[in-house]
């Protein structure tokens, strides 16, 4: 049984009522052990998931602050040039290529590159400062491309990270606690029962003893 269907299995049966018997002693003694043993793998995952959180935002932030610098190195040079040209007819987006990898068992889009279709033309037509403008937007295309895959990296890795730390406190603050005084009720009625066993047989043993001296008398 998986992790998260353990969990809602478990917590039903749980929150219902108990049995009062050895049988289910072990049971909610078995079930301690896999919880007590399965909270810090999810304390570890958490902490992996942070990590890779922080770890994609410095990635974005670094690729931020490229795009910020060339903005400002292409002001410095555009306004020299006068001619309002759109550029974007003579290019276009052709595949933006991708890779599916994993983050502590979630799946998220890796990029891998970007590829574009150049458009012929005649290069007497336009200025110089064409071919450097076309390549400066395909750098930007680019840059905005790996940003928005990197946030949607976040997103699931976000995500991943809130159903994690649901699963803590569902371990933590209700599963574990409640086995354990589950268990400590069972305990103390089954002793209870062991006890009132030992005074009955005690009783029997008396009343035989009893009967056993009246008949001889």
């Amino acid at each position: 049984m998986q992790p998260s269907a353990l969990i809602t299995h478990n917590s039903l049966r749980i929150m219902a009522k108990i049995k009062l018997t050895k049988n289910e002693f072990k049971k909610q003694k078995d079930a301690l052990k896999r919880y007590v043993r399965y909270l810090p793998t999810l304390e570890l995952k958490k902490q992996q998931l942070l990590s890779e959180i922080r770890r994609i935002q410095d990635e974005i932030d670094k690729l931020k602050k490229q795009d910020e610098n060339l903005r400002a190195q292409v002001l410095k040079w555009v306004s020299v040039f006068g001619e309002d040209i759109d550029i974007s007819r003579l290019f276009s987006l052709k595949d933006i290529e991708t890779e599916t990898g994993n983050i502590a068992g979630s799946d998220i889009p890796l990029f891998k590159g970007i590829t574009f279709d150049d458009m012929e033309y005649n290069y007497m037509d336009y200025p110089l400062w064409v071919d450097k403008g076309i390549e400066t937007a395909k750098v930007f295309i680019a840059l905005s491309v790996e940003i928005n895959i990197l946030e949607k990296q976040q997103e699931i890795i976000q995500e991943e990270l809130r159903v994690t730390v649901q699963r803590i406190n569902l371990f933590d603050k209700i599963l574990i606690p409640q086995t354990r005084e589950n268990i400590r009720k069972i305990r103390i009625f089954l002793g209870d029962q062991q006890t009132a066993s030992v005074v009955r047989g005690k009783i029997a043993k008396s009343k035989l003893e009893k009967k056993k001296l009246e008949e001889a008398v």
